[in-house]
Order: structure tokens, then C-alpha cells, then sequence
């Protein structure tokens, strides 16, 4: 497995993979400034390769621009720690950290982070490129929309629905639908800003 970008996140994956028994064969970054991670090399040009990679970036939508630009066989990584059940559904490229937990029938889209200790409850959609943060609570039937930011420790009611582009703030509790591109924070969660751009 290869990793693009080779900062804090990629270190965590580096983790995950670690003890999965994976091999991580390197990273790329841009920065060439940068020719080590945790004891890995790293490259500064990706080339087409068979080894699958992960886009090990916590920024959404540069992880999509990279996504669009690379091609790639992308991988999955699911920490073992994890609780992942076997009617859920991965996209390419998601990474699923340590102690979190995806229930039945959720569907997790593509280049997605599932971050420590989230849970992702039964029939959840989360759209492509979308990051849960640590410790985040999506109750069932909870829709995200591409590209969305679920801030730390926030909560989601069942059946609500973020729309795409938007960020909630970190501690949010979501009772009711969020529309898209906007910042909304709070207990209970409003749109405190319009057009937002993460």
C-alpha cells in the first residue's frame, strides 16, 4: 500500500495498516522537502503503480482534487479495533479508525474518513469524500452529503440530513436537516454562516 500525503493523518493509517499486517511500501507527497514518515520514504511523483493507495489527507476537498488527478487501484484500511458490520459498505480509498463502529446497512462512500471512536449507525448514507471526526454519534437513517465535515464529539439524530459542502461544528447536536454548503454549530445546531467553503 502506498500513501499520499505524509503528515499527522498519514501516520495514523501508517498505525492502522501496521496492524492489519499490511505492507506500506511508501508515500508520495509534493513537499520534497519531505523524503521520510515513521520510517517510510517518501516519493515526490506518484506513477501509475499496482500496489492499491490511500489519499492520506484530512482535507476534503483537496483529498477529492487528488482523487481526480491520480490514477489508482484505491485501497481500504479498517483498523482492527473497529467494529464494521459485514451488511455495511465501503467505498475505495475510505479509511475507518481505531474503535470506531459502522452498523448494518450503512453505506460509506468513496475516500471517506471514519475517525476514532465515531459510530455510524444502521442505514446511514455517507457521501463521497466526507469525514466523521473522532468521537462523532450518527444515528440511524442519518444522511451526509458529499464532502461534508461532522465535527469532534457531535451528534446527529436519527433520520437528519446534512447536505453536501457543509461543516458542523465540533460538540453540534443535530436535530433537524442541514442545507448545503454552510457552517452550522451549536446544541441545538444552526446555520450560522451561508456559502461556506471548507
Amino acid at each position: 500500500m502506498f500513501l499520499y500525503g505524509a503528515s499527522g493523518h498519514a501516520k495514523v493509517i501508517i498505525d492502522i495498516l501496521e496492524a492489519c499486517g499490511m505492507t506500506v511500501e511508501g508515500l508520495i507527497d509534493d513537499n520534497r522537502e519531505k523524503t521520510e514518515l515513521s520510517g517510510y520514504p517518501v516519493f515526490h511523483e506518484w506513477q501509475t503503480d499496482k500496489s492499491p493507495l490511500i489519499i492520506s489527507i484530512g482535507d476534503n476537498r483537496i483529498r477529492r482534487m487528488i482523487a481526480e488527478r491520480v490514477e489508482a487501484d484505491f485501497g481500504v484500511a479498517v483498523h482492527p479495533s473497529a467494529v464494521v458490520s459485514r451488511r455495511c459498505t465501503l467505498g475505495a480509498g475510505t479509511v475507518v479508525m481505531q474503535g470506531a463502529i459502522i452498523q448494518s446497512d450503512a453505506e460509506i462512500g468513496k475516500h471517506c474518513i471514519i475517525n476514532t471512536g465515531a459510530s455510524v449507525d444502521h442505514e446511514c448514507r455517507i457521501g463521497d469524500f466526507v469525514h466523521i471526526s473522532p468521537h462523532c454519534t450518527l444515528c440511524g437513517n442519518v444522511t451526509v452529503g458529499e464532502g461534508s465535515w461532522i465535527g469532534a464529539g457531535s451528534v446527529i439524530i436519527p433520520g437528519v440530513k446534512i447536505g453536501k459542502w457543509s461543516v458542523i461544528g465540533a460538540g453540534s447536536v443535530v436535530t433537524k436537516d442541514i442545507p448545503d454548503g454552510v457552517l452550522a454549530v451549536g446544541n441545538r445546531c444552526k446555520v450560522v454562516k451561508s456559502g461556506y467553503k471548507l
